[in-house]
């Protein structure tokens, strides 16, 4: 029988379960990356397991989160990666070799592999014909434990690629109008495919950007194939023999296809304060900018960097803005510095960054307040620049080049200039010397800051909780646990916790202490997409210390739903949306039987508070039910 990309990945790697739309699979996983911020607990947690080697192909541990050394706290969480690295068989990429996806990209990737990272931007390596998915670090944990991954059997789309692009229409421009399309909304359990005529003009970069920022519609992951294109990109990092085809059969069958004609896509840009929010810049433009930032791993790549040097060349950037350009690699970075591009972005006054995450994930260039920030990064979510009320737009480097030139946002093909034509170098600058191998030796650093990671208690049989929060749609795992500097916590779950919901209802953590007074357990009540965004389990992992049991939503969104189950949180979707509208913050609730109720479709709560009953409902599986009984993962590896 035929198989498209996402068949063939799936079939080749197949642990358990059936290839059938919806049914729960599991996959072997052959490749993990963890980053710093989510990674030190990760491997806390595959520490806890008691195994002694990791059992992947190969697990790379990066550093490119938190790189503002202020304090001990991520210099101490480095070390301790390093050394734990060293001890279970972990490749160690020193802080300073680049953002983990660029990195990766570049150096690691595989055709025909999958790989498992704790990161949602995971699937950039997607771009090459790997099955990249981004989840929670205690799955990451299990896959270096040698476990299988479980995931939903998706939904496969095509998006079929028409015509090729115009000048100054960026792979950038694809994405957010793909956004504009689907919106953030709606497409959880879906994973896309490109195909057509259109995928031979885009390089791997480019493609890159397009896998990288599908997690922003929320899909499970985006593939390209492994063509002539990949290859020649293998072969230009001198890792021709790492190269191989992949490609769909001819007559492969999709759930759905929707076609994209490149030649109708103009420059867009994402408004404030989400990804989707996309408008042409020509709707937008004139709008005065106070700071641009190039880099981020959507848009840092060689190609980027050298048509933003070309666009500066003999240029300054418009003295009311504050200008920055951070590389993606440290070989991107040797690249441009060695053929003089380097010198013509400082020259323009940019302000030159570290190859790092930096301001994509608020450590570092917060911009002044109430100012506008243009940016290249993925994500523009309320707060997550480091400033509450700054808004932030998304644009490709050539519309942000053109925003720090004119001061305003600006469509690049306005500037009257020719568009820069950067070819792919036939060898890109190749050294590994900040790849660590491990060398299997003992002596694990922890720092004062470090923690463990907190077990989770059974669920009980009869649940009393309090709401002890209300809140609206499209919630993001950056409200509920800021990024940025709070960042220096991630291994000290009970200082993490402090800041849940910090920047929204900053008596979160003190509400959900007085119930625990009252012997209540608290419940989230959310609207539509609750949990977008980061993969970043201490989303799920800081509210489970703080007392919460459920999550009650209109819809939770994939990567949050796992974690919530993996540390015992019941993830409860309102069987009646109205039903939302009838629960208030401090309502108490009570589920009786819960272990009865949970093992069947559908639940009912009573409100004790309003006096009426209401149902739930959820789409857990056996194994997720006991799991969420048993008090979380951990506990339930504990007991099997």
């Amino acid at each position: 029988m035929s198989q498209n990309l996402t068949e063939k990945l799936i079939a080749s790697h197949l642990v358990s379960g059936e290839m059938v739309k919806g049914n729960e699979i599991s996959i072997k996983i052959d490749q993990t990356l963890t980053q710093d911020a989510l990674g030190t607990m990760a491997y806390l947690e595959f520490e806890a397991m008691g195994v002694e080697r990791v059992k992947t192909k190969l697990s790379v541990s990066y550093v490119d989160h938190l790189m503002l050394q202020e304090g001990f706290e991520n210099s101490d969480d480095h070390k301790y990666l390093s050394t734990v690295a060293a001890k279970y068989g972990v490749l160690f990429s020193k802080p300073g070799n680049g953002i983990c996806h660029q990195v990766h990209l570049e150096r690691l990737t595989r055709p025909g592999w999958t790989l498992l990272g704790t990161d949602s931007h995971t699937p950039t390596a997607g771009a090459v014909g790997m099955l990249a998915i981004g989840a929670g670090g205690l799955d990451v944990a299990v896959a270096m434990a040698g476990g299988a991954f479980f995931l939903t059997y998706p939904k496969i789309v095509r998006v079929n690629l028409q015509s090729k692009l115009h000048p100054w229409v960026t792979a950038k421009d694809v994405i957010l109008e793909l956004l504009k399309k689907l919106t953030a909304k709606g497409n959880v359990g879906s994973v896309l495919e490109y195909g057509g005529p259109g995928i031979l003009t885009l390089s791997v970069p480019e493609r890159a950007t397009i896998t990288n920022m599908g997690a922003e519609l929320g899909v499970t992951t985006s593939l390209f194939p492994s063509d002539q294109i990949t290859r020649a990109f293998f072969r230009a990092q001198g890792r021709d023999a790492d190269w191989a085809a992949f490609q769909p059969d001819p007559d492969a069958r999709y759930d759905h296809t929707i076609e994209m004609d490149l030649d109708g896509i103009e420059p867009n840009i994402a408004l404030p304060h989400s990804p989707d929010k996309v408008k042409r810049i020509r709707e937008v433009e004139g709008t005065p900018v106070d700071q641009v930032l190039i880099g981020s791993c959507t848009n840092s790549s060689f190609r980027d960097l050298m048509t933003a040097a070309a666009m500066l060349k003999g240029k300054k950037a418009h003295p009311a803005v504050s200008f920055g350009v951070a590389p993606g690699t440290r070989q991107v970075l040797r690249m441009i510095s060695a053929n003089g591009a380097l010198t013509d972005i400082v020259d323009s006054g940019a302000r030159i960054l570290e190859p790092a995450c930096g301001f994509c994930v608020g450590n570092g260039q917060s911009p002044h307040s109430g100012a506008v920030s243009v940016r290249t990064n993925n994500r523009n979510f309320e707060g997550r620049s480091g400033t509450q009320n700054a808004r932030v737009y998304l644009v490709s480097p050539e519309s942000a080049v053109a925003a720090a030139l004119t001061g305003k946002i600006t469509d690049p093909r306005d500037l009257g200039m020719d568009y820069p034509s950067i070819q792919q170098p036939q060898h890109f600058f190749s050294d590994s010397s900040m790849f660590v191998p491990p060398t299997y030796t003992d002596g694990v650093f922890r720092g004062p800051n470090m923690g463990t990671p907190p077990c989770n208690t059974p669920m009980p049989q009869r649940l009393n909780a309090v709401v002890t929060i209300k809140l609206g749609d499209q919630i993001t795992t950056d409200h509920i646990i800021p990024a940025g500097s709070v960042g220096r916590y991630r291994s000290n779950i009970q200082k993490s916790s402090e800041f849940v919901f910090k920047n929204i209802a900053p008596d979160f953590a003190e509400s959900c202490e007085t119930a625990k007074a009252r012997g209540l357990s608290s419940v989230i009540v959310a609207g539509v997409s609750y949990g977008q965004g980061s993969s970043r389990e201490h989303a799920a992992l800081c509210p489970m210390y703080l007392g919460v049991r459920a999550v009650i939503a209109k819809s939770i969104e994939r990567i949050h739903m796992a974690n919530l189950i993996n540390f015992g949180i019941m993830p409860l979707i309102f069987k009646n949306a109205e039903d939302y509208e009838r629960i208030q913050s401090g309502d108490e609730l009570q589920i009786s039987e819960t272990h009865g109720q949970l093992r069947k479709p559908e639940m009912v709560v009573e409100n004790r508070t309003g006096q009426l009953t209401f149902a739930v409902c959820h789409s857990l599986t056996p194994r997720q039910v006991e799991i969420v009984l048993s008090g979380g993962l951990l506990n339930h590896v504990g007991q099997s």
